[in-house]
């Protein structure tokens, strides 16, 4: 299998020919025990311990005492010390009763496959100006899925073929908020570091220009890296006719004319004149033409009273400047704003675009934007709003608690003054609804925020979303009636999947038999799937609640509640060291902050303390604001109850863990080592980048991004920071930015993470000779400077693949092994490639089993261990790995392959539907689509290579394929 150095480098993963997903998790040791650190056993604890610890809690003894008398506690270890474990559990252990899954707030298909072609086919056939919608379309579908990606490559695109003002400010806002650069300090909320899809000022051009995305902004163009805005006056911009010196004044920096000799009329407001050249003033408006040269009384008058007009003296006089000119940056604010309303009671459309444009430049920050945006929505001044508009929404998160802007965005009135001026859309309500719910999901500012967003909703799509959201909310708000009513009119526009809500609702308004009948009928109407019988389970009882339980995990191994509920159902039978090792089954592959607190929960009872600490401390990097025990208790107070219990280490003592656990391929002990170091060092930016890296493996994106943006922040050099610059640029999928900050930072200083960084940027592309050769050097530079071992072995273990990918098998060897005497646990695995390469396929066999061995449950391990083994055997380990992890994609694929070649192509055909069914893969796809090409199923492969390019559109197999099926589809049609 070719090794790919993109798969291996940064990321720390195991090479991993397939690209699926890597998770690496241990069972907790020592779960079973119940000896402390002081030596005894039975979970005894002394004096001054319990002191300390009654003391902590003395505060919530209140609340804790009538806690537990509605959740009773139940001790699993009778000869435990029940003061301890009460402290610690002061709401009781968990409760089936209190379990139930999540109702996903995101379209969600019966048949999602089948979703994705049709999108791709509209988006291939649609009109260029209507792709935009389209894209939008299909990033509502790409949100339910776990890979923030393909969310945010739809976004781009929709953005990229966006037409108007509006949906540009809009999606260009909605970029840089995934981004989160709001988060980086020193950042401003209008920066767009020279990308034109995120540029606000390219977003206030309106127009048609794809091709623009692919272009850097003119803010990248000018000095500084700002363009400058102020307009420029030249010789011949304001006539000035035969007139002398004496015949101007200055208005603001530039001079007009006032020559008497000009004026042919004036406008009397009150006792003053303004003098003005009537066809001038005539060429404003069609009305201001009628007035002058119609059939009213003023085309014979010199002097017209203008008195009860609302207007100035001075800003007539700059509408008689306008009227030369066609400018308005003479005058300031308040005069233009004038100007505006002048220009929308009298129709002087130039005027008034001129006004807008001019008032949209001035607006860069939240002040100038609350003081304007009210003037542009009077005024219906499109571009003004547009402007405050886009600061607004790239202030965002914190732009959402301001009062000022939700009374522009939250009620009905508010909405329709939006529409007025241009500016309220379902992509405005759907970018601020999506944030309100990730702020607070029971906040009225999201009811109301939702409730518009289905005012905006126009085509099928938009109208489900909305009302599945407002049912979702409902639900969690306890509005149990509402909540059936905006889920059972999700249904009525075609949202299969908020029956599923329909029943919720109807289950906690107390008519369980009717649920258990709508999820029945779901199941019987349509092609099962997990999350069907997931739901289904809770309306029923006894073994067929278990027999629903199990059938959902067989259809959808990724759904965690089954896993929760069989847990705590051990637990409840006082068997939690069952409950542990049926929650381990899931964390092992998919890490959330629900599961890890299941398992500190058991470990608490099991007064293995330890391993609780490792749990609390993981689950707060993945959410450092999480609420424990049912949202009672914060995770921060959990930890500083459960750190008199377990071994105090020092920072050198963490330091001498972390490799530990580094090593042995722990990476949720890895996680609770570091967030114990950052909170005695919590401005460590090595520490936080280790952080990031960590949650990469754990397929933690979003957390991981987090901590390198706080890497960032704390760095305490500039050449430290370019790095961590560098990564988030690469992560966001800006190589060529990320390797402009790798090399900024080489000429300030060598660093092994500068050189480190530009290595794996070069590297994310199919190596030349030559190539390897410079990613060699710079890997060799990284090794001289100075570093970890942590890092070096990384670092080394790179280097091995690159050799390898270069056919120097020796000197791949001799990193690998360099890497092992360093504890880098991973190079085994490319030792063992090396030993297959050059036909020790034993010795190869065996090194695998050796990374197993201090590796445990690491389904990748197993996975590439079945290269070298015969095909029983490789179906043993393949097996495993499945178990292991079901999101990793080679085994069904090889699988798959086995019984093709047994001429068994409906049980191949189903192999790969299995792990389609919860895990839309790109290679499963076009693997099925080759299966279904040789069957002669030439509808069946158009239809999943059209899901497989909705995936990814530039995948040339795919399309090579997707181009023949579809000829021979033609050709049967003929």
């Amino acid at each position: 299998m070719q090794n790919n150095i993109f798969t291996t480098m940064r990321s720390l993963k195991i090479m991993d020919g397939c690209k699926g997903t890597q998770v690496f998790a241990i069972n907790p040791s020592g779960t079973t025990t119940t000896t402390t650190n002081n030596g005894s056993s039975g979970g005894g604890v002394g004096d001054k311990l319990l002191h300390h610890l009654q003391d902590h809690l003395r505060v919530n003894s209140t609340r804790s005492r009538s806690s537990r008398s509605s959740l009773s506690f139940q001790s699993p270890n009778p000869v435990g010390n029940n003061l301890v474990l009460e402290t610690l559990l002061p709401y009781g252990l968990p409760s089936s009763d209190l379990l139930e899954p999540q109702i996903e707030p995101s379209l969600k298909s019966v048949d999602f496959v089948e979703t994705l072609a049709d999108v791709y086919r509209r988006i291939d056939h649609c009109p260029q100006f209507e792709k935009s919608k389209m894209y939008m379309e299909q990033c509502a579908i790409f949100r339910g899925l776990s890979d923030p990606k393909l969310f945010r490559r739809s976004l781009r695109s929709a953005r990229q073929h966006a037409v108007d003002v509006h949906t540009k400010v809009v999606l260009a806002a909605w970029l840089r908020y995934e981004r989160r650069e709001d988060e980086l300090i020193g950042s401003s909320a209008m920066d767009c570091c020279g990308r034109n899809v995120e540029c606000p000022k390219a977003s206030l051009v309106s127009g048609y220009d794809p091709e623009s995305a692919f272009e850097s902004c003119m803010c990248s163009r000018a000095p500084g890296g700002e363009e400058d805005d102020t307009p420029r006056r030249e010789e011949d911009d304001t006539p000035r006719g035969e007139e002398d010196d004496d015949d101007f004044v200055m208005v603001g920096d530039e001079e007009c004319s006032t020559s008497e000799e000009d004026g042919n009329m004036s406008f009397c407001i009150g006792d003053a004149e303004v003098r003005c050249v009537r066809y001038k003033i005539a060429s404003l408006s069609t009305p201001f033409y009628a007035m002058l040269y119609g059939n009213f009384k003023e085309r014979r008058r010199e002097k017209i009273n203008f008195t009860q007009n609302g207007i100035s003296v001075e800003a007539m006089r700059a509408v008689e400047i306008f009227s030369r000119t066609k400018r308005v940056d003479y005058f300031d604010v308040r005069i233009v704003l004038d100007l505006l309303s002048f220009a929308n009671r009298f129709c002087c459309d130039d005027m008034k675009s001129a006004c807008d444009s001019h008032l949209a430049s001035l607006v860069c920050e939240l002040e100038d934007a609350m003081l304007l945006i009210d003037y542009g929505l009077e005024e219906t001044a499109h571009l003004l709003v547009a402007a405050c508009l886009q600061v607004f929404l790239r202030e965002l998160p914190s732009s959402l608690h301001n009062p000022h802007m939700m009374r522009l965005f939250c009620n009905s009135e508010a909405r329709q003054r939006l529409t007025m001026a241009g500016h309220a859309s379902f992509i405005l309500y759907y970018f601020l609804s999506q944030i309100a719910m990730e702020e607070d999901m029971r906040s009225n500012t999201t009811v109301m925020l939702l409730e518009r967003l289905g005012e905006c909703a126009t085509e099928s799509w938009q109208k489900q979303l909305a009302f599945h959201q407002l049912g979702v909310v409902m639900l969690e708000r306890k509005e149990y009636k509402d909540a059936q009513w905006w889920f059972e009119a999700a249904v009525e526009v075609g949202h299969i999947y908020s029956l599923v809500g329909v029943a919720r609702a109807k289950f906690k308004r107390g008519h369980k038999y009717a649920a258990y009948k709508q999820m029945n009928s779901l199941i019987s109407d349509y092609t099962p799937v997990g999350w069907m019988y997931q739901d289904r389970s809770l309306y029923c009882i006894g073994k067929e609640k278990m027999m629903d339980l199990t059938t959902a995990t067989q259809l959808d191994p990724t759904l965690s509640y089954p896993y929760k509920l069989r847990a705590v159902c051990l637990l409840e039978e006082n068997q939690i060291e069952a409950g542990i090792t049926e929650i381990n089954k899931i964390i092992s592959f998919k890490v959330s902050p629900d599961c890890l607190e299941l398992r500190a929960w058991f470990s608490i009872a099991l007064e293995d303390f330890e391993g609780a600490l490792r749990d609390v401390r993981a689950l707060l990097t993945l959410d450092p604001n999480y609420m424990m025990f049912h949202g009672k208790m914060h995770g921060d107070h959990l930890v500083e109850l459960l750190r008199p219990l377990v071994q105090q280490w020092s920072q050198a003592d963490c330091w001498m863990q972390l490799y530990d656990r580094w090593s042995s391929v722990d990476d949720i002990g890895s996680l609770a080592v570091v967030h114990h170091m950052l909170a005695n060092d919590p401005g460590k930016s090595l520490l936080r980048f280790r952080q990031s890296l960590l949650l990469l493996r754990l397929n933690c994106q979003k957390a991981a991004m987090h901590s390198l943006r706080l890497a960032r922040n704390h760095s305490g050099s500039e050449h430290e920071r370019l790095v961590y610059e560098g990564w988030i640029l690469y992560d966001t999928g800006h190589r060529e930015e990320a390797l402009a900050k790798a090399e900024e930072s080489i000429s300030i200083q060598r660093s092994f993470e500068a050189f480190f960084l530009k290595a794996y940027a070069l590297a994310d592309s199919s190596l030349d000779s030559e190539s390897s050769t410079y990613v060699i050097q710079l890997l060799e530079e990284a090794l001289r400077c100075p570093s970890d071992g942590l890092r070096k072995g990384q670092a080394l273990n790179n280097l091995g693949s690159v050799y390898v990918d270069s056919d120097k098998l020796d000197l791949a060897a001799d990193c690998y092994t360099n890497a092992l005497n360093i504890k880098h646990t991973r190079a085994h695995q490319g030792l063992a490639r090396v030993y297959h390469l050059k036909n020790h396929r034993k010795a190869a066999y065996d090194e695998m089993t050796k990374l197993i061995e201090k590796a445990r449950n690491n389904a990748s391990a197993y996975e590439k261990r079945s290269e070298y083994c015969d095909r029983d055997m490789a179906k043993n380990d393949l097996s495993t790995a499945t178990q292991l992890d079901p999101l990793r994609t080679y085994p069904y694929r090889y699988r798959a392959a086995v019984l093709m070649d047994d001429h068994k192509e409906a049980e191949a055909i189903e192999e790969l539907s299995k792990a389609i069914s919860f895990k839309p893969d790109l290679q499963l796809l076009h693997l099925r689509g080759a299966f279904h090409e040789s069957m002669g199923d030439f509808v069946s492969t158009v239809r999943d290579c059209e899901a497989a390019l909705c995936l990814d559109p530039n995948h040339a197999d795919t399309h090579d394929l997707y181009a023949k099926a579809r000829e021979r589809v033609n050709e049967q049609l003929k």
